[in-house]
């Protein structure tokens, strides 16, 4: 009989820890506490800095990292700009 009321306490603890464990992962933090998302005040890096930084920090090769580079130069979307040839129309 002395089973049954610890039992019900470890239900409800685990209830409860559940219930914490899930709304903070909805809240977008990891298992660790910290957010994984970008906050406000801080900037997304561009894919160019994290060449940058990698490359830095040894993790990519000279070739490598000047391949990248051009790869994005070649594919970085640019601003639209207003054809030219209508613009007297």
């Amino acid at each position: 009989m002395a089973f049954v009321p610890l039992l019900w306490i470890a239900l409800v603890a685990l209830a409860v820890w559940a219930v914490i464990r899930l709304a903070h992962g909805a809240l977008g933090g990891d298992a660790s506490g910290r957010s994984r998302g970008w906050s406000d005040s801080e900037s997304r890096e561009t894919p160019e800095e994290i060449l940058d930084r990698r490359y830095a920090s040894g993790e990519m090769d000279t070739d490598s990292y000047t391949e990248a580079r051009e790869h994005l130069a070649a594919h970085r979307p640019r601003p639209h700009q207003p054809d030219s040839t209508r613009a007297g129309h």
